[in-house]
């Protein structure tokens, strides 16, 4: 079984949802959502992207989360942005969601990786190899205070934003069909971020940003350019995935992009009801290699955060995914390359050796 290394999952957010579950669902124990550790090994998961995510509250704004998931599956759409999380609300439940994944270190199941060398000694071990990430900045101040203390506790990769606006920069909305050019900049806040995460070697993940923001760290960052779950906008016109131009940019500055399996990212009409078949995948998959090359392509799943295509169904259903690939045409060299190799090459690119 080729081994998988992961761009983007949610699984923090379950734990966090449901705190005293937490054994159950890394057991397996609950039976839900798209991760846990049994699923994992039967997928040939060896590691990812751990991310924490704030969610907004159910009540904000009085948004209605079951009619946004209604308004996906039938678009044309456009989804209002939930308010900004000030940083005070945010630290807490980024705290609990640390702790979480530390508490799972503890067990000898999962290694929190700071080092590209930690990432291959983990999978040597039979240990998932875990990066802590940030999806979206609201749990750092502004004056970055914090940041150096998130690094000490293993913080590697950062998104500045979810798509909602944080003090650093501003997402994009949710629409099909749409473009990424929906707003301004990095304020100045977000460019003093960009350049401690460059000296702390912190990678910064573009997906969900803006294309003026994209287009602010692409001039200020001296590392490649990465968006660890997204999609190309040329198969699928959505807000949240890449133009050709973008993909470019992370193509000059020896980037990498993650594909996101979420269906509506995938579908070229934009719908978030699961498909059949895997030719939307193998779509954005030829598309972006051809456009940023063999050794710039990964999988950012987006596990327990989207909604899956039918044939993939959760994290066991990987090899079903690779099998697809293989018979698409992609030879064994390319799969692991796109399963794990490109990875573990872009981080040593990012974080030095």
């Amino acid at each position: 079984m080729i081994p998988v290394f992961d761009g983007h999952n949610d699984i923090l957010l379950r734990f966090h949802r449901d705190p005293r579950a937490r054994d159950a669902i890394w057991s397996g124990a609950e039976g839900k959502g798209h991760l846990d550790l049994p699923r994992m090994k039967a997928g040939g998961f060896v590691g990812g992207f751990f991310a924490v995510y704030i969610p907004s509250p159910a009540d904000a704004e009085a948004l209605d989360f079951a009619a946004m998931d209604r308004l996906m599956e039938n678009p044309p759409f456009a989804l209002p942005l939930p308010a900004p999380i000030p940083c005070a609300a945010a630290q807490p439940v980024a705290l609990d969601m640390a702790g979480h994944l530390m508490a799972l270190e503890r067990t000898g199941t999962l290694q929190i990786c700071r080092t590209v060398a930690d990432i291959r000694a983990a999978m040597a071990a039979g240990r998932i190899a875990a990066i802590l990430h940030m999806e979206g900045a609201e749990a750092i101040d502004e004056d970055l205070l914090t940041l150096d203390l998130w690094h000490a506790a293993g913080l590697r990769s950062i998104g500045p934003v979810w798509s909602r606006p944080t003090a650093f920069g501003h997402g994009v909305p949710f629409k099909f069909p749409g473009s990424p050019d929906t707003g301004p900049g990095l304020t100045e806040a977000g460019k003093r971020l960009v350049r401690e995460c460059n000296r702390l070697r912190i990678m910064i993940d573009l997906s969900h940003m803006n294309e003026a923001g994209f287009n602010d760290v692409a001039a200020l960052s001296d590392a490649p350019l990465v968006a660890t779950h997204s999609n190309a906008h040329a198969v699928t016109p959505s807000t949240r995935n890449l133009t050709d131009r973008q993909l470019a940019m992370i193509a000059d500055s020896d980037g990498m992009v993650g594909l996101n399996y979420a269906t509506v990212f995938l579908n070229p009409e934009g719908k978030r009801t699961p498909f059949k078949g895997w030719d939307p995948v193998l779509r954005h998959l030829d598309h972006l290699l051809g456009k940023l090359g063999e050794d710039r392509v990964g999988l950012g799943s987006d596990f327990d955060g989207a909604e899956m295509p039918a044939d993939l169904g959760d994290v066991a259903g990987q090899p079903r995914l690779l099998e697809a690939l293989g018979a698409h045409g992609y030879d064994e060299a390319l799969l692991r390359k796109i399963a794990h190799e490109n990875w573990l090459a872009l981080l040593t690119r990012t974080w030095g050796g």
